[in-house]
């Protein structure tokens, strides 16, 4: 299964590079959006992959967590880079939406018009 996830990364990768590669800025967000997605599995991969674990919980009465648990470092850092890749895509379609009212195109050689000295 480890390896599935693999390939699923390395096409959400090259299709996200592919994708903001092009000259439209509706291309390069998709390719945003597919570039957090793989790096979003990656991590999820990098923990301990698809195993079956019980929660990160701790004993309250020895102290000690269960030898079979998930990891919570790698929860937090998904649920980290989540936030993140939300927060920028957000701002980056602002940006287009603006960018887009300015050249009346998403082509980024039009925009090169609204440049000024």
């Amino acid at each position: 299964m480890n390896l599935i996830i693999s390939l699923v990364v390395g096409t959400l990768f090259a299709g996200a590079v592919y994708l903001m590669l092009r000259r439209s800025v509706v291309k390069l967000i998709l390719g945003l959006i597919l570039l957090s997605h793989g790096a979003v599995l990656l991590l999820f991969l990098m923990g301990d992959g698809l195993i079956k674990a019980s929660p990160p919980f701790v004993d309250a009465v020895t102290g000690v967590a269960a030898p079979e648990t998930a990891d919570p470092l790698i929860q937090a850092l998904i649920l980290t880079a989540i936030v993140i890749s939300f927060g920028f895509i957000a701002f980056f379609l602002a940006l287009a939406y603006r960018a887009d009212q300015a050249a009346d195109s998403d082509n980024l050689d039009d925009m090169v018009s609204t440049d000024t000295l």
